[in-house]
């Protein structure tokens, strides 16, 4: 495996081809051009502005290369009630290079990106190390097609917004909950203006459902989902859209609702966000999969520094009656479902409904007070009730956030997140807790 982890860093290494991209700020644009002139090539430098990346251009406009990336490092202190010792630890959280471009006027997109903090991945996993894989071609203005992976817009609204630029150190638990993060398939991305100052953007996906790339067998049937996104007022500032706080403080109000639906058909996993960890068979030895059903609705405004997010989020399954068998850990079968089988089929899944509301004002000197509230109700049968990882339905948590820079290229962030256990909960030691527990979280970032 790990030989094609390294043919892999060499792919993301080696690819200076013209059809990369480079996402260009709406405001702040002093872009000063350096040309560079050889027998091999004439390009251009385009200025360079700390956490932007490094983009270079033909003199012509037709294609742009831009290599950008970031770096993250974390403290968290973890304080369970009734236990008088601190479970602390460093992290690094995010660790990412990103090769991206444009060519052909824009209508051919490339982008290729890694993260070298997740690179420890499970036997046969891409999923740790390599983030987006894709080519996307626009044969109009505001239609866009892309293949390969990407993160899908079916999740939740927050996993859209870039991981760079989020409000509080960590995204909430709505999205480690229920999201599928990225996906391998087909995307549509329409974007339309309606009326005076309206758009409408909708998305379409096809994807094989089992989130990342692997080098290991896919199981299981197609996804298929579709987003509607709802501007009343107009775009955003800057891509304000997928990012966190209003950094551009947004002259009049901005909104955008959104709703999304998916049906992922046979899921090997608790949520469709990995390959073959979970396996069912029929009285034929052929798998017998359940399918996973996800809908949502959210909403993101912003003005003059103050943002609100809000996202809801209900799943559901269907679990086919033919099932007579379970797949071990090790391999082995199992016709043993401890009484009624779709009951502990739906109890290995993420079923259930949560809600995450957060809200922020960034002052004009970029420093930043957010506050978040994240609610689940698990459904009677789910893994939402496992005592170690979840079992955890009420979080209340408040940050504060200074950026030194108007690119999101160096910030310092810390918060603190109340966490409401249900009874039976365990700490990370595997031992029953005896009542809440406290999170303490800071991270520095610095993007080149």
């Amino acid at each position: 495996m790990k030989k094609y982890k390294f043919i892999l860093m060499l792919l993301v290494l080696l690819p200076w081809s013209p059809v990369f991209s480079q996402e260009t700020e709406t405001e702040d644009d002093d872009t000063e051009n350096v040309t560079v002139d050889s027998d091999a090539a004439k390009i251009i430098v385009n200025k360079y502005r700390l956490g932007d990346g490094i983009t270079f251009s033909a003199p012509d406009g037709g294609y742009n290369i831009n290599l950008r990336g970031f770096i993250q490092t974390t403290f968290e202190t973890r304080k369970y009630e009734g236990d008088d010792q601190f479970y602390s630890r460093f992290r690094m959280r995010r660790l990412r290079l990103r090769l991206s471009g444009d060519a052909w006027g824009g209508k051919v997109g490339y982008r290729l990106q890694t993260d070298f903090a997740q690179a420890n991945g499970g036997d046969g996993e891409l999923s740790g190390m390599l983030l987006d894989a894709f080519i996307s071609y626009k044969p109009v203005k505001g239609l866009t097609f892309t293949f390969g992976q990407k993160s899908t817009p079916t999740d939740n609204r927050e996993l859209g917004i870039t991981s760079n630029t989020l409000q509080l150190v960590d995204r909430s638990k709505l999205s480690s909950y229920f999201g599928s993060i990225r996906e391998v398939g087909i995307f549509v991305d329409g974007s339309f203006r309606v009326g005076h100052t309206a758009y409408l953007r909708p998305s379409i996906t096809i994807t094989d459902g089992d989130g990342s790339a692997t080098f290991t067998r896919r199981h299981g049937g197609f996804k298929y989902g579709a987003r509607i996104n709802y501007l009343p007022f107009g775009l955003f500032r800057a891509y304000g859209e997928t990012r966190g706080g209003d950094m551009a403080r947004e002259v009049t109000p901005k909104l955008s609702i959104g709703a999304t639906y998916s049906y992922n058909v046979g899921i090997s996993d608790r949520r469709g966000r990995e390959s073959g960890s979970i396996l069912y068979l029929n009285d034929e030895n052929k798998e017998a999969l359940p399918d996973y059903i996800k809908f949502g609705a959210d909403f993101h405004f912003k003005y003059m520094g103050f943002s609100v997010l809000g996202e809801f989020v209900k799943t559901w399954a269907h679990v086919p009656s033919e099932i007579t068998q379970r797949v071990r850990n090790d391999g082995t079968t199992s016709t043993d479902f401890g009484g009624n089988m779709k009951d502990y089929v739906k109890a290995r899944m993420m079923l259930g409904a949560g809600y995450n509301i957060q809200a922020g004002y960034m002052f004009r000197n970029r420093l930043s007070i957010d506050a978040r509230y994240t609610h689940f109700d698990p459904d009677d049968k789910s893994f939402l009730h496992n005592e170690l990882y979840f079992n955890r339905n009420n979080f209340y948590e408040v940050g504060l956030s200074k950026y030194l820079t108007k690119s999101y290229a160096i910030k310092v962030q810390a918060s603190v997140v109340f966490v409401d256990a249900e009874p039976g909960s365990k700490n990370v030691n595997s031992v029953v807790t005896e009542g809440n527990e406290t999170l303490l979280q800071a991270m520095i970032q610095f993007s080149f």
